[in-house]
């Protein structure tokens, strides 16, 4: 009768190292833990930050088809100038959204070939802006988080005094006269 009683004991010593790998895959029986995907990493962007630098006339659109309407008005903006600063760490100086204070901000690649600008080294949508198109002359950016998009639309930025006409005064045209 010994040998019967010291049998559950050594199946239950045998079957704990077993038992204790079964808690760390996770349990059909509790809740699992979630798993937390990493924070996808920003690769080289296709825009540099000494290409940005500088002051623009800025304008927004929410739909496509005012967007050569808007290019024209944020060259008009350029006497009240929105500036990008160079920062000390190679990245610029900006506003974000729904701040009045400049911040840091990143120019960051991502695996899709997209080119992001945003606080910090990593990929954060609430807080990016894609660059749709940039021409060097032209920069048109779109918010990431659709909330902030549907607020502030496509944001067109023109450098201004690169390619801008000449302001020249007008002359006056004088009245026709009619001759005999």
């Amino acid at each position: 009768m010994a040998q019967s009683s010291l049998l559950p004991a050594v199946v239950l010593l045998t079957g704990l190292p077993i038992l204790a790998g079964c808690s760390s895959v996770g349990s059909p029986f509790g809740p699992a833990a979630a798993a937390v995907p990493p924070a996808p990493q920003a690769l080289p962007p296709s825009v540099h930050s000494e290409e940005i630098i500088g002051r623009w006339g800025l304008a927004a659109y929410h739909r496509e088809q005012d967007r050569l309407r808007t290019e024209a008005a944020a060259r008009g903006q350029c006497s009240n100038p929105y500036p990008i600063e160079a920062s000390a760490s190679g990245g610029v100086m900006m506003y974000g959204h729904d701040n009045s204070q400049k911040q840091e901000m990143t120019l960051k690649g991502s695996p899709e070939g997209k080119t992001y600008l945003g606080p910090g080294t990593t990929l954060v949508p609430a807080e990016d802006r894609e660059i749709v198109s940039f021409d060097g002359r032209v920069m048109i950016l779109r918010w990431v988080d659709a909330e902030v998009a549907s607020r502030y639309g496509n944001m067109v930025l023109v450098r201004c005094g690169v390619d801008a006409p000449e302001r020249t005064a007008r002359a006056r045209r004088r009245p026709a006269t009619i001759s005999e």
